[in-house]
């Protein structure tokens, strides 16, 4: 296309911006974007609504939904407060999104609420009749007494044997008690 329309740095717009070519915003807008073209929203751009455009390039800020028809990059430093929706969507390492989002080709065109109300209907079965109740168990025996015989090996782990709980950690003492100290 043409050269594209800036917004510069220093320009602020409240209200909607159409157009039917490219359009690059380095400044602020206050209100929704639609474009036939791209729209880029630069590194220092803010764009306080939803945009609506072919393609849809985000370095900036948005604060708003953005629905592309082809494709929608958000590049490193970008922050996106809103729901994307486009055929393809790119977001490089750094990019910020909060939202949902949303691909495919259906995707740019239906929002939200229409694809819930397209949602299967659940399908109910009737309720099945509960199994006859089983026999009582037999309570479970009494578990067996530890002996010292019974404790397993150090190799028994090894073996695929579980182990029992650690043995208690006592601290060592630096100094020994006094009935200690007359044994040497």
């Amino acid at each position: 296309m043409a050269d594209p329309t800036v917004i510069g740095r220093g320009t602020q717009i409240r209200g909607r911006v159409t157009g039917t070519g490219d359009l690059e915003i380095a400044g602020r807008v206050d209100g929704d974007v639609a474009c036939s073209g791209e729209v880029t929203v630069e590194s220092g751009g803010l764009v306080g609504a939803g945009i609506s455009a072919r393609r849809i390039v985000v370095r900036g800020a948005v604060k708003g939904d953005l629905v592309a028809e082809e494709a929608l990059v958000l590049e490193q430093g970008a922050r996106v407060v809103g729901d994307l929706k486009a055929p393809r969507i790119a977001i490089a390492p750094g990019g910020l999104v909060r939202g949902h989002v949303q691909t495919g080709a259906a995707g740019a065109s239906r929002p939200r609420a229409a694809a819930a109300s397209r949602a299967t209907p659940a399908v109910t079965k009737p309720a099945a009749k509960a199994p006859p109740p089983a026999a009582k168990k037999a309570p479970p025996p009494p578990p067996a007494k530890k002996t010292a015989a019974a404790k397993p090996h150090r190799g028994a782990a090894l073996a695929g044997a579980r182990p029992g709980p650690p043995p208690p950690v006592v601290p060592a003492l630096k100094k020994g008690t006094k009935a200690t100290q007359k044994k040497r």
